[in-house]
């Protein structure tokens, strides 16, 4: 058979006829309209709180809260000053060549350099920050320090 527009038909089972509801009692839902017996929910205009479990103590409620999450503050990929000596003397450290040497796993956040450990070789260190024990080491190897926007 040819397709043509004149016998063109939707997918057999893709077209339902729309269940009317509360329409007697040979629809299959008259009476309580599948709404079951009483209570709140067989009610005009009700609509459940988010979260509700029928009373019992709702899960955002049961469960611990601890510590604060500043939704405006930015996350950095925390670096320490005695990982930078994987470098050779005099390189330039960014945090693409960080992220290549798997120092860090995430450049995209943002780099911030911090003090701990020894720094043996003066190296021009690129990050988004520094901390000030950083700073005095970096530039106390002889190396150099630049910001990132």
């Amino acid at each position: 058979m040819t397709v043509k527009l004149s016998n063109l038909r939707p997918p057999r089972g893709s077209r339902h006829k729309k269940v009317r509801v509360g329409r007697g009692m040979g629809s299959k839902l008259g009476k309580t309209a599948g709404k079951g017996n009483k209570g709140q929910q067989s009610r005009a205009g009700y609509s459940r709180r988010w979260g509700f479990e029928g009373g019992q103590m709702p899960l955002h409620r049961r469960i611990p809260k601890r510590g604060f999450r500043n939704p405006f503050g930015t996350d950095y990929a925390i670096v320490n000053v005695a990982s930078l000596n994987v470098f050779a003397a005099g390189a330039n450290v960014t945090p693409e060549g960080l992220l290549e040497r798997r120092i860090v796993r995430q450049a995209a956040l943002g780099v911030k350099v911090l003090g701990t450990g020894e720094l043996k070789v003066a190296l021009t260190v690129r990050a988004h920050r520094f901390s000030k024990s950083a700073e005095q080491k970096i530039v106390a190897a002889g190396g150099k320090i630049e910001l990132l926007k």
